[in-house]
């Protein structure tokens, strides 16, 4: 039987969606959920499998892994783009890799609990409230104020749509700005200096990678409102944690709505864990109901595709 390996299921839910039973005759299938301590330790434990079914931008499916990893022959990802694996040496071993479909809406909803969370203090007003306190700070209201975009794509634009029903003014960067999608939208396109200066909240929704690593630095949070926040649904790498921390310490600015980090899971220690104005969520962006039933139905289907000889949504 093939040897399949379900990889970082945090929250052991995974069962809920694959019929493990129905699957037993054909596949030997292992479920981890815990992340690796490190990629020795992954290889150790995974040397033996064909087939790896990832939660996208867990664990990392790097050069070294696949090198090491002999036996494997498919991986499949939630999501139909995954950064953290590395295509070149997958395709020079011959492993297909191939993807799920998503659904769009789960992170532009959580970019808003956070925005709303933010403008009327959720951490520290539920705090007091289980203390016993009662209607300890003044919030702020979002009509009037204006949203500043990074990124204008598809959860962009969601945003974008809820910050207009909110009578916000929403603003919008990025180095390939559609000015097309801007009109449609009514969202005034400006540069990266204008956008910062000028949110009230200012929201990332580009793609990680390169091309915006460290794209808000200290240099760039010391440019913004000190009344100002921001949050970030995207990945980690795009916002400088470390500035991230001495800005909102010093109060810079005046809060921060995290979903993503530079290392997950989040490490204890980790100073944002201990900050009054930062409000922090473990990367649940996508972790839905209806999107895991996507993922690992689609992951199963993917599967029994590749196994067919008859791959589907590949990722190349």
């Amino acid at each position: 039987m093939l040897k399949v390996a379900i990889l970082d299921d945090y929250q052991n839910v995974s069962q809920q969606f694959v019929d493990l039973e129905k699957l037993s005759g054909k596949y030997e299938i292992k479920i981890f959920s815990e992340p690796f301590e490190n990629e020795d330790e992954a290889i150790d434990k995974l040397r033996d499998f064909e087939a790896l079914l990832i939660m996208r931008e867990r664990t990392p499916i790097t050069k070294n892994l696949i090198e090491n990893l002999f036996k494997l022959k498919f991986i499949v990802t939630s999501g139909l783009r995954n950064k953290s694996i590395d295509l070149d040496a997958a395709n020079k071993r011959k492993i297909i890799v191939s993807g799920t479909e998503s659904n769009l809406n789960p992170t532009p909803e959580l970019t808003w609990g956070l925005i709303l969370g933010l403008a009327r203090n959720f951490k520290e007003e539920i705090d007091n409230m289980y203390q016993g306190y009662w209607q300890t700070t003044v919030g702020v209201e979002l009509k009037g104020k204006i949203l500043g975009l990074i990124g204008l794509g598809k959860v962009g634009s969601q945003v974008a749509k809820i910050g207009k029903v909110f009578g916000m003014q929403v603003m919008a960067w990025s180095e390939n700005l559609n000015l097309d999608t801007c009109k449609e939208l009514d969202v005034l396109p400006c540069s990266k200096d204008d956008l910062i200066k000028n949110s009230d909240f200012l929201s990332i929704h580009v793609q990680g990678g390169d091309r915006y690593k460290d794209c808000i630095t200290l240099k760039e949070m010391d440019k913004m409102k000190k009344t100002s926040f921001l949050i970030n649904t995207s990945r980690g790498p795009i916002v400088n944690e470390d500035d991230l921390i001495i800005a909102l310490s010093t109060n810079e600015i005046a809060g921060a709505g995290i979903d993503v980090y530079e290392k997950e899971p989040l490490p204890e220690n980790n100073k944002l864990r201990f900050l009054p104005n930062a409000l922090l969520t473990p990367h649940i962006g996508y972790v839905t109901a209806e999107n895991y039933n996507i993922y690992y139905s689609q992951m199963i289907e993917s599967l029994e595709a590749c196994v067919n000889g008859k791959p589907i949504r590949l990722i190349k």
